[in-house]
């Protein structure tokens, strides 16, 4: 069971997406989405839901969970959710 950084509900590991930080060298991060799951360092979790990653946005939750300072480039989470729009991963929930 994995907790999602957006809306905060408990949820099997394969119903969510797993992101890590990535340097980008002079102290700053970016958060990349691990689709095979094998990237090295710390994971965060997040539902396959727009409302989930607005609301890890709006908390800041990207830089706690990940114990990273500064606040990381989403940009890659966010493409990744505008490329998968049209096809809901699973169904809606309730935040």
């Amino acid at each position: 069971m994995r907790t999602c950084i957006g809306c905060r509900e408990r949820e099997l590991a394969v119903e969510l997406l797993r992101l890590v930080a990535v340097s980008t060298g002079n102290g700053q991060f970016a958060v990349a989405v691990d689709t095979a799951r094998r990237l090295p360092g710390r994971g965060a979790w997040l539902h396959r839901d727009h409302r989930c990653l607005s609301a890890a946005v709006r908390r800041r939750a990207f830089a706690r969970a990940l114990r990273i300072t500064g606040s990381p480039d989403t940009s890659a989470v966010d493409e990744h959710f505008e490329r998968f729009r049209e096809a809901p991963a699973r169904p809606a929930h309730d935040n």
